[in-house]
Order: structure tokens, then sequence, then C-alpha cells
């Protein structure tokens, strides 16, 4: 027995042996390939979809009403920035967990249990009483909302990666992007709605909880695993269009830790991928999570317009993302970070205007602030883990995914929400936006270094198959 064949038998046994990913099946006649292909890759991408814009739904509703919680139950701005920072980094742990395990698990399975389990997490927020009078307590909870989150993006990345070729995978995961958006302004809307019908913060918890259990059915009906599970030939094969990087012979007698530990821990490219994405996600969240707060405090926004605020942030990186994928397939070839670079620079301009503007300019000034910071670091959100789905084999294109996950959700979310809570409760807005500012900038320096290895790897890849 190869080393290979006794490390797979970790899919043999109880939890594994039902998620484990179905094997190839007989292969279908090209007449049917033909038919067939199409249809499944449009109905799994709705199922990737719709499942992972589900998932934003319960992920983190805290900011949603912060406010509430700190002037009703009387935490502190410290205190609601753990909580935040709780199911971000649990998150970040799952997501590199996950990934590993989702890696050789069906995905049709691996997506909609994380997306119960979580519904259940935001339930018991919202009827289990006590929850909200003590911020451990609160904190505990989420962290258990966290993992489970966790178990959305890997099997999503791993149909992004089976049904989607590399030369088109930018448009294409710029569009599943746009999930995060949905989901995120959703998020918004559902506690929005929770709030003005039932009154109490505990339904911006358990009403959208309820929603997400639909939700699951729906991408449980959806989704598929692999191509080669229904019959198909690989993506590669379909469309003539080779991956930039493929296992060699040796990864066949390799154990999973020994392929994840070659392609994605000891990878340089990888961790500088990781590094940038250290200091993306905590511009993302950093600006996205105290948004509320930020609006109320220094612009005397409402409760309801701080949510507004978070929502148009949410939806405004719809059309940034769409067009982020589009420019780095079509404009630089597949090269993503040349795209990510140019985003990163028009958010550091919104970010001195919707920091600078004078108090007295009208609130749709920050509104229109926030929308293009919204708008413009989707797209780098997005290529950092595009690039990491590019730059791998597909066998752990999962994990590298989540290698990165695990260092923007820990790092980058700890920055972004217990380091930006402690800055403003510390040193005030104007030293926090400093800060904020600093992170564009290195941001910008690793996705630049990534380039270069990326440039380097595309040439390979052009002299192996010219």
């Amino acid at each position: 027995m190869t080393r290979s064949t006794t490390t797979d038998t970790w899919a043999d046994k109880g939890l594994m042996r039902f998620l484990a990913a179905p094997p190839p099946a007989e292969r279908l006649d090209d007449t049917t390939v033909q038919k067939r292909y199409p249809k499944l890759r449009l109905q799994v991408f709705l199922g990737i979809f719709v499942g992972y814009a589900g998932y934003y739904l319960v992920r983190n509703n805290v900011p949603l009403v912060a406010t509430i919680l700190r002037d009703e139950e009387g935490f502190s701005t410290l205190g609601l920035g753990i909580i935040t920072n709780a199911v971000l980094v649990a998150y970040g742990i799952s997501k590199f967990l996950s990934a590993i395990v989702s890696d050789r698990s069906s995905a049709r399975l691996f997506l909609p249990i994380g997306l119960v389990l979580s519904a259940v997490a935001n339930l018991f927020i919202g009827f289990v009483p006590g929850v909200g009078a003590s911020v451990a307590f609160f904190a505990v909870i989420m962290i258990f909302n966290g993992f489970f989150q966790g178990m959305g993006w890997p099997p999503s990345g791993r149909t992004l990666v089976h049904w989607f070729s590399t030369s088109e995978r930018g448009s294409k995961t710029a569009l599943w992007n746009i999930a995060h958006n949905v989901g995120g302004a959703g998020s918004g809307a559902l506690a929005g709605l929770a709030l003005a019908t039932f009154g109490t913060w505990q339904a911006a918890f358990w009403f959208p909880g309820i929603v997400c259990l639909v939700i699951a059915v729906i991408a449980f009906f959806l989704l598929r695993d692999t191509p080669e599970s229904e019959g198909l030939p690989p993506i590669e094969e379909y469309r003539d269009d080779p991956a930039p990087v493929e296992s060699d012979a040796a990864d066949a007698e390799a154990t999973t830790w020994q392929t994840v530990n070659r392609y994605v821990i000891r990878n340089a490219t990888m961790v500088k991928l990781a590094l940038a994405n250290v200091f993306v996600y905590t511009l993302r969240y950093g600006v996205l999570v105290w948004a509320p707060v930020y609006l109320a405090d220094e612009r005397g926004a409402s409760l309801g317009e701080g949510i507004a605020g978070f929502s148009l942030f949410e939806l405004a990186g719809i059309p940034g993302t769409l067009l982020c994928g589009y420019l780095s397939d079509k404009v630089f070839r597949g090269r993503r970070s040349p795209a990510g670079i140019t985003f990163l620079i028009g958010v550091f301009l919104a970010v001195l205007v919707y920091w600078l503007s004078p108090v007295e300019w009208p609130l749709g000034v920050s509104y229109a602030a926030l929308v293009v910071i919204g708008g413009l670091i989707y797209g780098p959100v997005m290529l950092i883990g595009l690039q990491a789905l590019d730059l791998s084999p597909r066998k752990v294109a999962g994990t590298a995914a989540g290698f990165t996950g695990l260092f923007g959700y820990v790092l980058g979310a700890t920055l972004a929400s217990t380091g930006i809570g402690l800055a403003v409760h510390t040193f005030g807005w104007d030293t926090t936006f400093i800060l904020i500012l600093a992170c564009v900038l290195l941001a910008i320096a690793f996705m630049y270094s990534v380039g270069r290895d990326e440039r380097v790897l595309r040439e390979r890849q052009l002299a192996d198959h010219a």
C-alpha cells in the first residue's frame, strides 16, 4: 500500500466518510458532455453564490446593533471590538483547517452543513436569555459562529477551481465574490427589518438565522462536487486551458501535510500573499465594522443612518469587484496584482476623504467616501483569494486560499476590530485613520512583490506549453 493510499483512509471513518468527495463517475459520451457541462456550471455557480451570500447574513451582525449594545447593555468600545474579533479570528482559523478537509470533501455537503450550524449559533444568541449580559458569554458564542463560518469559503473555492479554468476564473470569481456584498448588504436589510418589526436587538440574530436555514436547503439542491463526479472531463480538458501550477509525480506519494507544506506553508509567494491579506482585511473590516459607530460619534448619524452606511459599503463592492475581475482577466491578461494595486491607491484617497471631510459637510459626503472605499477594497479582497487558487495545484487550492484567509482574519481582523477599538478608545479617530492609511501602503508593497512572482510563473507556463 502506498503512502498516499494510507493517508487517504481518513475518509473511511465516521463523519469523514459521510463528507468524503464522491469518486469519478463513468465518463459520459461527447454529446451528453457538451449538453450537460454548461448547465451544471451555471447550476453549481448559483449554488455557491446563494450559499455563500447566506453565510454573510449571519456572520457578524454585532456592528449593526453596536450602538444598542453600547447604550442599552453597557458594552464598551473595546468590548464590542473583542466580540467582533472573536468571530473573525475563529473564522480565520476555521477557514484554514476547514479547507484542508474541504479539499477532500463533497462541496455539496460541506457548504450547507456549515451554514446550518452558523444559523443555529445565531438562533442561540437570539433566543437564549443572558447572552447580552456578558462580553465573555457573547464572545464565546461568536467563536462557535466563526468556526462554522469557516466552512463556507473552502467549498466555494474548490467549486470554482474544478468548474472554471484559469483564463476565465478572474471574471467568474469576481462575479461569485459579489455574494459577499449581497449577503453583507442583506444582513443590514434583514437586521433593520427585524429591529423595526420585533423591536429587540436579539431579532437581528435570530431572524437572519431562520432565513439561512432555508438558504442551506436551496444550496444543497443546486450544488454538485467535481465535473469528474458527474461523468464529465476535468475543466482544463474541457476548455483546453492548462493550470499555471500543476502537481508533479512526487505528489502522488506525498501525504496531505507534505503537499500542503510544499505548496502552501513553505511557498514564499503564498506567505507574501497571506501578509498582503492581513492589511487588506484590516482595511476592509477596519472601515466596515466601525462605520455605524464612526458615523454616529463623528458625523451625528442615527442608528438607521449608521446601518445604511454599512449596507452602502457592501453594495458598492458589487460593481467594483466585477470591474477588478474584468481588468485582471482582459487588461492584465490573468495577472492579478496590477489590478489590485490600482484599486488600493484609490482606497487610500477615499479614506482620506472619509476621515478629513469637515464635520459640517452633509452626511452624504461620508456616504460617498464609504461607497468608493467599498467599491474598491473588495477587488483586492477577491484577487488575493483568486491568486491563491491560481498559484497552487487544484488538490490544495482550497487550502492555499484558507492559508491566506487565516492570516487575513486572525491578524487582519484583530487589527481591524480589537486593534481599532483600542486605538479609538485610547488615541481617538485621527490616530486610528493614520494607522489605516499605513495598512494601505503595506498592502500595496506586498502585492507588488507577489506580482513579480506571478509574472515569473506565467512566463514559465507559456514556455512549458509553447
